[in-house]
């Protein structure tokens, strides 16, 4: 009795050791790809919903304000750093205007790259006019000038400046500037 006793509980657990090896075997064939693509799915469908919720918002009235009103500031801010690409001669005019009323002398003033914007890499909407001045001023002078500069609207931005001392004039040095400006590239309609 013993020997069939044993021989069934053998029987018994190797049908049961066989079943499980085939039930993970049909769970790793079968059903992991599903759990997987549930996944994508889900964060698919989480995607999609949340698209569907800022398509909402969009046409709430509320919403279309505050965009309005954000889109008006960055045009303002925008303003602030870039020139229309029309107004490069005013520019010019206002930099030299305020060489004048910081009292410096000798001043000439020209474009470094032939009235035209350079490009700048990977920027869509903007690009980079740039200035050379040649004056002559004392320090305190030529401090009073690069401040004023860097407080222009739209931004001047000081690229470099070389200052020599003058040997026979103490007062008087001679400076060497690149500036530039960003400018708004024109849109061809």
């Amino acid at each position: 009795m013993k020997l069939i006793y044993k021989k069934y509980l053998t029987t018994v657990a190797l049908i049961w050791a066989g079943s499980f090896v085939l039930l993970v075997f049909s769970y790793m064939l079968a059903l992991a790809p599903q759990v997987k693509s549930k996944k994508v799915i889900k964060s698919q469908l989480n995607e999609k919903k949340q698209q569907y919720e800022n398509a909402l918002q969009a046409t709430q009235e509320q919403t279309k304000k505050q965009l309005k009103e954000q889109i008006q500031k960055l045009q303002q801010d925008l303003d602030n750093f870039a020139l229309p690409s029309e107004a490069s001669a005013d520019l010019i005019f206002d930099i030299s205007q305020i060489a004048g009323e910081n009292n410096v002398t000798s001043f000439s003033i020209k474009t470094s790259s032939g009235r035209k914007s350079e490009e700048i890499p990977n920027c869509e909407y903007i690009g980079e006019y740039e200035i050379e001045a040649d004056f002559e001023s004392g320090f305190n002078q030529f401090a009073s000038l690069l401040n004023t500069l860097e407080r222009h609207r739209p931004v001047i931005f000081v690229n470099t400046f070389s200052i020599l001392r003058s040997e026979d004039d103490q007062q008087r040095n001679q400076v060497k500037m690149k500036l530039a400006v960003f400018v708004k590239k024109r849109r061809d309609s």
